[in-house]
């Protein structure tokens, strides 16, 4: 287990410190630190914590969505999507977990810290691809997983298991053709074997 310069509480009030109202919640959890912070005040506590002296979280090793909607088996009340950004500080050894929420769950955007952090570049572009979450001040937008027709967002919890479309070579047309999905949905239950000396053993 890493060993870090300062205790998280210690890493917490320096923290909160540092970022005054800007922070919506500080906690320690399992040894970590994790800041929400509102969507509005998002790039400028992003910046706080990379340029502040105590803070000096010069990497960013993480970024991902986060959709909701079934936490807690759809008994969260909160909003639909979330980033979650994992940063690192190389001269001060410690880290911390900063979570904001879009406040739009329908139309989901948040600001864009590739200017902070240019390796949010491509994880940015990943939470637009799977969860449909836009960054505004992007200058590259576009999917980087999925192919380029695809249709939606498979990481969010309303997409479907098929998906939506399916495409295969069509040897008449001599090309890669798009259709709707043929798979018929069924629920596989697998065969469990209840015997004592299954296998030899007693």
């Amino acid at each position: 287990m890493t060993e870090y310069a300062v205790s998280p509480e210690v890493l917490k009030n320096t923290i909160a410190a540092a970022l005054g109202g800007l922070a919506k919640k500080i906690c320690v959890a399992l040894g970590e630190v994790t800041v929400v912070v509102e969507a509005q005040n998002y790039l400028a506590a992003a910046e706080l914590l990379r340029n502040a002296p105590d803070c000096q979280f010069e990497q960013m090793m993480d970024l991902c969505g986060v959709d909701y909607s079934e936490y807690k088996d759809g008994a969260y009340e909160g909003r639909r999507y979330c980033v979650a950004l994992h940063l690192l500080s190389i001269s001060m050894n410690h880290r911390v977990r900063l979570k904001v929420f879009a406040s739009d769950d329908d139309f989901p955007v948040l600001s864009s810290v590739t200017e902070i952090w240019n390796a949010a570049n491509w994880f940015e572009r990943e939470a637009y691809d799977l969860f449909g979450i836009v960054f505004e001040g992007h200058n590259d937008l576009r999917r980087i997983l999925t192919d380029y027709g695809f249709i939606g967002h498979p990481f969010r919890k309303d997409f479907p298991v098929s998906g939506h479309v399916e495409m295969r070579f069509d040897a008449e047309a001599k090309r890669v053709i798009y259709q709707p999905v043929t798979i018929e949905p069924r629920e596989i239950t697998p065969r469990i074997i209840r015997e004592d000396n299954y296998g030899g053993l007693h």
